[in-house]
């Protein structure tokens, strides 16, 4: 791989009632909401502290940016780091579109999704390490999907099938990517955040 891969954080805008909604079933909507924030901007920090250059991608077009999201926006400013707009209809197009515009400019892409904070700088880099020889490279979580994935190749229709949400991402992403003839690696596997017990760990850990 000849440059530097294009990080990637998915994220989507943040308001109250649509974001962390399993958490919201506990700990109520404002303070899932205030949870969500806090896992954006860990993860924020800790693409940028990767080194590698990274865009900022939302989930949709909006005309006017919550209040809410004042802050992550700020922080985006202060650090000089492109917003971008997902596109597709469901999560696997909008990553596939993401990564192959990364490969087209970049050679290599990777996406981060925005609960993810167990994602470190050196899980990042060696991701990036992983797609010196495989065609994907996969940071699976440990609920059954993954908190990274990165390509220096695409095709369409390569992240198509699995039913995302589940417990069988990882593995259904996987039996695809092996069909249409990639070389995949694995990392490690990490947690990330989607019930009240994943949250207090995050809590924790800060």
């Amino acid at each position: 791989m000849q440059y530097p891969p294009a990080v990637m954080q998915f994220a989507k805008w943040p308001r109250k009632g649509e974001v962390k909604t399993r958490l919201a079933a506990e700990l109520g909507e404002g303070k899932a909401l205030d949870a969500y924030l806090a896992l954006t901007e860990a993860v924020l920090k800790n693409l940028m502290d990767s080194g590698y250059p990274l865009t900022f991608w939302w989930d949709r077009e909006i005309s006017e940016p919550p209040g809410e999201a004042e802050g992550v926006l700020r922080r985006l400013r202060k650090g000089g780091i492109p917003q971008r707009v997902q596109k597709g209809s469901d999560l696997g197009e909008r990553m596939n579109h993401a990564l192959a515009e990364a490969v087209a400019h970049a050679g290599a892409g990777m996406i981060v999704g925005s609960d993810c904070p167990a994602v470190t700088p050196q899980y990042v880099r060696r991701a990036a390490q992983s797609l010196e020889t495989a065609d994907v490279v996969l940071g699976p979580s440990d609920d059954g999907g993954f908190v990274l994935i990165g390509a220096r190749r695409t095709v369409p229709g390569m992240l198509e099938g699995p039913a995302w949400g589940s417990g069988q991402v990882l593995e259904q992403t996987q039996q695809v990517l092996h069909q249409k003839g990639f070389q995949v690696a694995c990392l490690e596997p990490l947690w990330d955040v989607d019930e009240p017990e994943d949250w207090a760990r995050f809590q924790r850990l800060r």
